[in-house]
């Protein structure tokens, strides 16, 4: 299993990135993502601009605290902790993010892959919260 931690800091409030972060019904900011079916309160899948689906399930939601899901496609299986607080006037978002690849043969990419993924993640939030200010 590959596990990749992040710590990003923005210059908004707590509330503006923690709504960017969870609402599943606005992913436009989000380069990789053509769009994002909402199956229930708990239950969602986002689809790759390729039309590739993933599957998540939602195991925490405290506001601007804690938001934390289940992943799986065919490729791989995982879960993503993202801790919000706040740090001299800034938002911060820590996020953990642990992934097992469903195929042995791609064990070897998978750690450079969640690196990449989250920096392409990071980028796009970082665009949103500058049009947020």
């Amino acid at each position: 299993m590959a596990v990749a931690t992040k710590k990003v800091r923005f210059s908004c409030g707590i509330d503006t990135l923690w709504n960017a972060v969870v609402d599943n019904e606005n992913s436009a900011w989000r380069s990789d993502l053509s769009r994002i079916e909402i199956l229930d309160s708990r239950r969602f899948v986002e689809y790759t601009k390729g039309g590739y689906p993933t599957a998540f399930t939602i195991t925490a939601l405290e506001p601007c605290r804690r938001y934390a899901f289940e992943m799986e496609n065919t490729n791989m299986k995982g879960r993503w902790t993202g801790v919000f607080s706040e740090e001299d006037g800034q938002a911060v978002l820590t996020f953990t993010e642990e992934v097992a690849p469903k195929k042995f043969f791609m064990k070897p990419f998978v750690g450079a892959y969640l690196k990449k993924q989250q920096a392409l993640y990071v980028a796009d939030l970082e665009k949103e919260m500058m049009k947020e200010k």
